[in-house]
Order: structure tokens, then C-alpha cells, then sequence
């Protein structure tokens, strides 16, 4: 296999709202590519990337997949990634090693709560995307109110390149979508219902649309020489000349590597239409691994940082993304930043976080594949090159973010960053013969997904598992019912609580005790103070230079870390910042458990009577017929909503709204019978906020 020539490939991700049409776009995709030989449809659940069951049986995508294929002159690594916000690892974790994404929309509903958080981790990533305006055929389907929600919604800078010839069906409108017009080719684009797509014919555009066209090829320009610092557009189109088609691409190209603009295209799937104009866009516009910055790492021995460029002679590293745990072994996807990865070769994880504390660990990559969607639809490899995404088999002990490189030139790459799980469930085996069983289990799945943990409570003894919502935790219990071949039995979902710190406190912690001969001594003198919730726990070593042992320091850290995991009401601690400022030792009784101790005993003198009670209040947003306006914001303002905007789409109404999660259990029932089943609504994590003093009343006095 000759070394990949990384201007022609381009690795990206299809990211969108739930049910805004991603796996049909894919299919469409990888039929016209020839990745595949016949369409599926979500109904029938014989869309490529929804392979798994529970995503046929659900008709939504759950796990991200990757595919491979050829378009034009280049080579696509596509990530189909879940709209669900149950699922939003799911996207956090591909943008992290994608260089380009498609941002689906649907042409009815435009920009939704889910849509701005894929956003979102697009902007955190810094990825260049296209904007695919899908369902122009619906009813309702406004192609112009999606174009103006990117900008003034996602604060982004739409760039039209194709506009739809007619809206919605035929039996809800007079110019039902028939096709596309590509405003710099100007040309009207129709797809051939007989080959579902695959062959299209071009026309001139219609005369009764050319007022139109001319209004939004004036704004692609406005657009466009906003950004032409180097004129190399602006002055023809001022003069009326002509642009040459390749110089107009290469403008386009180079202000959406540089995120100034966002293409936007349209079409839609059901109708097979502008799917190879969004295709032709992906090569002509998405960046190559080449046009990405260097990635960045730390070297933990030599204790600085490094960069790895994306070429085949630098030294190997590679990001863990994802993990498939698998019954014949777990299937590691990883992203090949540098260098080059050989089957039955030795790789070195540097920092292994499966540990506590991370550790380095050697590990064997016996196989490497290009997974085809299914992992089990898999493509042998013998080498792989920097630039690609593969699937790998031999590693044991990795989990998702963590690094794999070459052993002679380590580097822990930044780790991925998750979302903190919000709902919880108890779990049990049927048979308590199962239990180690099961505790293996939930070892594995917790391996493959960050945002899904587990623990015993030391107060009730239960098993509880914790995940991103109500729909996650079915997953799980259905992968450990399926896949594991367990009996398990749930409770209803509760919430996940979390604690932070009142006020900032100066406290002395201490382990000082003796037993006949033999003692503990250790002080140490800890800052603590409230820092943004979204900053977790952070631990930073201020003791003088020699005032203790490197192992006593490190001992000491440890314990504060660990009594954070557990507060006064015995829930996580996040939000709080300590700094360890002295410490106090014995020649004779001081060790690493006594330093320990003492750190864990500065935390719970510092949380005593001065903690505050968090849950996760989510952002929440109910689209709904302009009649039921009333009852439902009524309801809202029952469930302690904070309704923050009223927003009006035509007829509907979408109430934009923060509200406590454990005030919304049971709010699919009831909005429903509100409307008589007429709602559409979304629901993501936003924050953790104070809890109301009823509520900790009761939690505190035991009655929760």
C-alpha cells in the first residue's frame, strides 16, 4: 500500500439535530460514491451506519460510525455521529479527531436546542464545516429562515452556494422542491427519480427564478468579498467581469479553513436531491490533514511540549477515540496524527488512565482495519498512515483519550474533554450469581463510553449506574441484556446531585495518631476556593521546595482528590480549587498514608457547614402549536422554568426555557396530553445550579 497522499483525503463528520436526516444524507452518500450498492431507509432500518439493533429497533443513531469511501479524486473518512443529546459524546469525541464537518439542518424546524450544541463543539474544536439544509421537501420547508438562524442563532457567516427550486411536497405547495441551482456554476440541478439520484440533468435557471437567484448570488458576494483581503475577487465583481470558476472556489475554500464563512447547500435525501453538489463541496471546500495546525502534546519526560505534523516520517502518535467492546476483543478506533502504525507492532501509552494514578503501559496493535460502518465489516491493513482513521485490536488496558505512540519518542496528546453524567439508576442481577458478571460488564461499557460510570453507595450498598439521560441507561441495559446475556433489574432514574464549595476556606488538615510505638504524623495546610463548576476539581502544589518528600506532595494530592470524589451529603464535588500552601512532617511517623489522611481530612474541615447543593438544570426547548401556549408555559413555570425566550416560527412557537432535571421525569407524558400530541421538544444539559431550599430541607432531614 503505497504512502496516502493526505491533499486528496479529507476525514469528517455529519453532525446535527436529532432527526434532521443524517444517516439518510449518509446513505445517499455512500450509494453515489459506490461505498455501498443499494439506498436503506431509516424506517426500514437499512441505513448503512445505523447497524446496531437497538438503532434500527429506535430508528435514531446511537453510535457514531466511520466509513471510508471515494469521491472524485479523494479519499473520505465520514463519521455519521448521533443527533441525541443522550449521545453527545458521541460527537465530542469524533470532532476531536475530524478536520472538516457537514452541520445538517432540517428546512422546517431550522436551528434547534441540539443544533447550536453540535455547533458549539464544532467552534471548541475550531473545525471548518458546510452547512446542509436537508428536507426541502417537507412542509413548511424554509431554506431563508435556515440561512438567517445560522447567522443570527450560531453567530455564524452562511455563504449560499446552491438555493432550492420550489419548497415542500406537492400536496402542501404550487412549487413543490424539484431541484437545486448552483449559484457560481448558475446552473439548475434535477435529479432522475428512476436511478433514486445517481444521474441528474442541468439546465439553465428558470426564467421565474432568476430575480431570486440574482438577490442570492448577491449576497454569496457581499459575503465573500467581506473576507477577500487580497482582492482577489472583489475588483472583477465590482467591474462586472467575469470570475473564473476556479478562482471563485479557491476564495471559497480559503475563508472556510479560516472559519470566516460556512457554505451552505441544500437538498434532500428523500427526493435524492443536491446530495453530489454537497459531495463535490466536501473535496472542494473541507480541509485536508495537511491544512490542520500540527497536533500538540507533552513529552512527560523530558516535561515539555511538542507537536507531531502529519507526515509519515515523523515518530508515531495517535488519539484513542473510541472503543467497541466486543465478547472476541475490543476494537480500539484511533486517529493517526504522525508517523505510521504497522500491524503486530509494539505502542506505548504513556499515561494510561485506566489508573489510578495514570501509568505508562506498553501495548500490542495485532491488527489494524478500515471499518466499514458494522465493526464487524472490516478491511485488513498491514500499514497505516498519519492522517488516516483506522480501527486497531491488541490494546488492553487504553481507554478513550488516551495516547498511542511510538516508544522512543513519547507524547500524551490532550485529552478529550466530557460532559458530567446527570441521571442515575440502581442496577442488580437477577441472579446473584451474576454480580461479577455484571461488575465486568459495566467495567467494559464504561471503558467504550466516558459519560456512562458506575459505583456501590457506601450508604444503601446499591449499584448505581450514571449516564447522560433516561434513554442512555436503556441503551445500557439493553447492550447488557443482548450483547452480555445478563438478567438485570432497574429502578426509575434519579438525579445525579453534585456539591461545591460555599465560600473559600484556609484549613489545616492533619493525621496525628499513635499507637503504642508505632505513629502517624502529617499536616498540611490547603486554600480552597469555588471556581466555575465547569472547571471540575483542580488540585495545584504551592509547598516550598523541599519542604516535603516528591512521594509525601504527591500523597497528599491524592487524598484531597479522592475525598473530593465524595462531599458532606456523599455526592461528587465539583467547582473547587485547592492549593496546597505548607506542610508539617516527622522524622519517624510521617509516610504517604499519613499525608494521605491528612489531605482528605483538609477536605471534609473545609466542606463542613460550608457547602452548597448542585443539580443539573437543563436547557430545554418545546416547539408547539401557537394555541397551546398558555397551558404549556403554565406547566413550565410549575416545574420551577426559567423561560428565557418565546421564539415564533410560523404558525409554532418554541419556548426556550431552563428547568431542573428532576422536575422533568415525567414531562414527555404530560406535554402531550397538553397538546394533544402535538409537541416536539429537546432537552440538553446546561449547568448545575443551586438547589432550591425545599429541596435540600429534605435531602438533608433524609426524606428524599
Amino acid at each position: 500500500m503505497a504512502t496516502l497522499d493526505l491533499n486528496k483525503v479529507r476525514n469528517i463528520g455529519i453532525i446535527a439535530h436529532l432527526e434532521a436526516g443524517k444517516p439518510t444524507t449518509t446513505d445517499h452518500v455512500l450509494d453515489y460514491s459506490g461505498a455501498k450498492h443499494k439506498l436503506g431507509t431509516v424506517d426500514a432500518g437499512t441505513t448503512e451506519t445505523d447497524y446496531d439493533p437497538e438503532e434500527q429497533e429506535r430508528g435514531i443513531t446511537i453510535y457514531s460510525a466511520c466509513i471510508p469511501f471515494k469521491w472524485r479524486d479523494c479519499t473520505v473518512n465520514l463519521i455519521d455521529t448521533p443527533g441525541h443529546v443522550d449521545f453527545t459524546a458521541e460527537v465530542e469525541r469524533s470532532l476531536r479527531v475530524l478536520d472538516g464537518a457537514v452541520v445538517v439542518f432540517d428546512a422546517q424546524k431550522g436551528v434547534e436546542a441540539q443544533s447550536e450544541t453540535v455547533w458549539r463543539q464544532a467552534d471548541k474544536y475550531q473545525v471548518p464545516r458546510l452547512v446542509f439544509v436537508n428536507k426541502m421537501d417537507v412542509v413548511g420547508a424554509n431554506f431563508a429562515n435556515a440561512v438567517h438562524e445560522v447567522k443570527d442563532r450560531l453567530e455564524g457567516t452562511p455563504a449560499p452556494l446552491t438555493i432550492p427550486v420550489g419548497s415542500g411536497s406537492v400536496k402542501d405547495s404550487n412549487e413543490p422542491f424539484r431541484g437545486v441551482i448552483d449559484l457560481l456554476e448558475m446552473k439548475a440541478f434535477f435529479a432522475d427519480p428512476q436511478t433514486e439520484g445517481k444521474s441528474f440533468h442541468t439546465t439553465a435557471v428558470p426564467d421565474e427564478m432568476k430575480d431570486d437567484v440574482q438577490k442570492w448570488r448577491e449576497y454569496l458576494f457581499e459575503v465573500l468579498t467581506k473576507f477577500d483581503d487580497k482582492d482577489k475577487i472583489t475588483s472583477l465583481y465590482l467591474e462586472g467581469r467575469e470570475i473564473p470558476l476556479d478562482t471563485l472556489r479557491q476564495v471559497i475554500r480559503e475563508q472556510t479553513l479560516a472559519r470566516q464563512i460556512q457554505p451552505v447547500l441544500c437538498g434532500s435525501g428523500r427526493e435524492h436531491a443536491g446530495i453530489q453538489p454537497l459531495m463535490d463541496a466536501v473535496c472542494h471546500y473541507l480541509p485536508n490533514p495537511l491544512e490542520r495546525p500540527p497536533v500538540q502534546g507533552r513529552n512527560i519526560k523530558k516535561n515539555k511540549d511538542e507537536t507531531r505534523k502529519p507526515d509519515a516520517k515523523e515518530p508515531f502518535a495517535g488519539l484513542v477515540f473510541k472503543i467497541a467492546a466486543d465478547t472476541h476483543g475490543d476494537l480500539y478506533y484511533v486517529r493517526i496524527y504522525s508517523g505510521t502504525l504497522k500491524a503486530n507492532s509494539r505502542v506505548l501509552n504513556p499515561e494510561c488512565r485506566l489508573f489510578n494514578p495514570p501509568k505508562e503501559v506498553k501495548e500490542f496493535a495485532s491488527k489494524i482495519y478500515h471499518i466499514h460502518a458494522d465493526p464487524k465489516n472490516r478491511e485488513d491493513l498491514p500499514i497505516a498512515y498519519a492522517g488516516d482513521i483506522v480501527g486497531i485490536i491488541g490494546p488492553k488496558d487504553s481507554i478513550t483519550g488516551d495516547t498511542l505512540c511510538d516508544p522512543q519518542h513519547p507524547i500524551v496528546l490532550e485529552q478529550i474533554q466530557f460532559a458530567e453524567a446527570v441521571v442515575a439508576m440502581s442496577i442488580e442481577p437477577e441472579s446473584s450469581a451474576d454480580k461479577d458478571k455484571l461488575t465486568d460488564s459495566l467495567d467494559r461499557l464504561k471503558r467504550e463510553d466516558p459519560t456512562f460510570a458506575w459505583r456501590i453507595d457506601t450508604d444503601t450498598g446499591q449499584m448505581l449506574m450514571s449516564g447522560m439521560g433516561i434513554l442512555h441507561l436503556e441503551v445500557k441495559k439493553h447492550r447488557l441484556e443482548r450483547d452480555f446475556r445478563l438478567k438485570v433489574r432497574v429502578s426509575k432514574p434519579r438525579v445525579s446531585y453534585r456539591e461545591t464549595l460555599k465560600k473559600a476556606i484556609k484549613i489545616e488538615g492533619e493525621c496525628v495518631k499513635q499507637a503504642g510505638t508505632m505513629g502517624l504524623f502529617a499536616k498540611v495546610t490547603v486554600e480552597f476556593e469555588p471556581i466555575k463548576v465547569e472547571e471540575g476539581v483542580v488540585v495545584i502544589n504551592q509547598l516550598p521546595a523541599g519542604m516535603l518528600p516528591p512521594e509525601f506532595m504527591y500523597a497528599a494530592e491524592q487524598g484531597i482528590r479522592f475525598a473530593l470524589q465524595s462531599g458532606e451529603l456523599g455526592y461528587p464535588v465539583i467547582g473547587v480549587k485547592a492549593t496546597m500552601r505548607s506542610a508539617q512532617l516527622h522524622e519517624v511517623d510521617s509516610n504517604d498514608v499519613a499525608f494521605q489522611a491528612a489531605g482528605a481530612d483538609a477536605v471534609n474541615r473545609a466542606l463542613k457547614n460550608n457547602m452548597t447543593l448542585l443539580e443539573p438544570v437543563m436547557h430545554t426547548e418545546v416547539m408547539i402549536p401557537e394555541e397551546y401556549l398558555g397551558p404549556v408555559t403554565a406547566d413550565m413555570n410549575a416545574r420551577r422554568a426559567e423561560i428565557r425566550e418565546i421564539i415564533a416560527r410560523g404558525k409554532l412557537r418554541v419556548i426556550d426555557s431552563l428547568v431542573p432535571l428532576a422536575k422533568m421525569f415525567d414531562y414527555s407524558d404530560k406535554v402531550r396530553s397538553l397538546t394533544q400530541g402535538r409537541a416536539s421538544w429537546t432537552m440538553e444539559p446546561s449547568a448545575y445550579a443551586p438547589v432550591d431550599a425545599e429541596t435540600r430541607r429534605q435531602m438533608e432531614s433524609g426524606q428524599w
